[in-house]
């Protein structure tokens, strides 16, 4: 125990604990280590708002470096500097005294500098007869340089974030501008669908959008804004398929009709088919398939899910179907029920439905007679998954930033 590194600060000033740890932690660097004050103190100002430090306090630190007389501190020399007040305001750009004391405090209780007060306050050093210092009396440097690797690391994670704030800003921009033209050109055109609800639910993530200030607001908001963009596309490419299906039925009884407008038969039929009767095209009895969500934002919006895989994590959309096979038997989902689901939604975006039933389990009486209804008006292009996923995302938001 290296009871003799710990100092107490002269006067009124209390002393703490966790001045105490800082302290002991300081007296133990590693023998010979050095580094270059102006790299510790970049990394410093880089990591400001995770010390909780200001500006004004960077500007008396940047003062008190200027002190050392070295470019490194090095634990084999004397770290202590010892200004007066009015040495230290005036290369702090001449701030007043009750703010140079207040910005002195916050140093310290960020572990950045401690005080090795002298027996009655004042800041000195003391010679030997050789003309080296004995014993210095200010600030000590110490934790600067035994914190070095640790603020550089701080430093590197501020830099990350202002990175993925920077990237998701970027992906929002462009994805709300996807939505925007994309209703704007679907009402212009009059393309079916409930645009009204769809403007609203992205003027509303919209808002949060303004209100985020992390990187993990900011995930969320995009996420939000996916599922509305696939929520838009999807619609739209359902209606285009549609169509063109519509069409091709249409050109294909019209040439079945042609082809038999000039049919000169010697022999009596036998049959209808081969009087050359025009062919019953039937349509399709499914919607065509939409895309799948993304697998991440369907866990998001579906946690429940995973504790039904093998392992109980999911990262693969075999793994998420595998999973929502086995709740259907739990949920008592007939087999009929689910394949029907999987043939007109498609495996993937049906495992997202049964998902998506988990989640509500609680307040539906029958998840088959559930799914069935999901599935009848999915065919007639009435119903899709983004609007459910998105407010069960949202459900799950509040809870997932308690947990971070």
């Amino acid at each position: 125990m290296q009871t003799g590194n710990v100092t107490t600060p002269f006067g009124r000033r209390p002393m703490t604990l966790a001045s105490v740890k800082s302290q002991l932690a300081t007296a133990n660097i590693k023998a010979g280590k050095t580094v270059d004050k102006w790299k510790v103190y970049r990394s410093a100002c880089e990591a400001r708002g995770m010390l909780g430090l200001r500006d004004r306090a960077l500007s008396v630190l940047n003062a008190l470096l200027s002190f050392y007389p070295e470019q490194d501190l090095s634990e084999d020399s004397n770290l202590v500097v010892f200004p007066s007040n009015a040495q230290l305001a005036i290369r702090s750009n001449g701030i007043a005294g009750t703010t140079l004391r207040e910005n002195l405090a916050l140093l310290v209780q960020a572990g950045l500098i401690h005080r090795n007060d002298s027996p009655n306050g004042k800041r000195y050093a003391r010679k030997g007869n050789d003309g080296r210092i004995e014993a210095a009396y200010g600030f000590n440097l110490a934790p600067l340089l035994a914190r070095s690797e640790e603020l550089a690391l701080m430093a590197h994670q501020v830099a990350e974030e202002s990175r993925k704030l920077r990237v998701f800003k970027e992906r929002i921009t462009i994805t709300r501008r996807n939505i925007r033209k994309l209703i704007t050109a679907a009402v212009e055109e009059g393309a079916s669908g409930n645009w009204q609800a769809i403007e609203n639910a992205l003027v509303a993530t919209i808002a949060r959008v303004k209100l985020a200030k992390t990187s993990s607001e900011l995930e969320a908001c995009l996420d939000e804004l996916s599922l509305l963009n696939d929520e838009v596309v999807n619609t739209l490419e359902s209606q285009l398929k549609r169509q063109k299906s519509d069409t091709n039925d249409d050109e294909i009884r019209h040439h079945i009709q042609n082809s038999n407008t000039e049919s000169n038969l010697e022999l009596e039929p036998s049959s209808r088919n081969e009087q050359g009767e025009p062919t019953v095209v039937k349509p399709r009895g499914s919607a065509e398939p939409v895309k799948a969500f993304p697998l991440g934002v369907v866990l998001r919006a579906c946690p429940q899910i995973s504790d039904y895989a093998t392992g109980g994590t999911i990262s693969h959309w075999r793994e998420l179907m595998a999973a929502a096979a086995v709740v259907r038997t739990m949920l008592g989902v007939s087999p009929s029920a689910y394949q029907d689901a999987c043939e007109i939604m498609g495996p993937e975006n049906a495992a997202v439905a049964m998902a998506c039933v988990l989640e509500r389990a609680g307040h539906i009486n029958s998840p088959g007679g559930y799914l069935r209804d999901l599935t009848r008006r999915t065919e007639r292009g009435e119903f899709s998954l983004g609007p459910m996923l998105m407010a069960l995302f949202r459900m799950h938001e509040p809870q997932r930033r308690q947990s971070a």
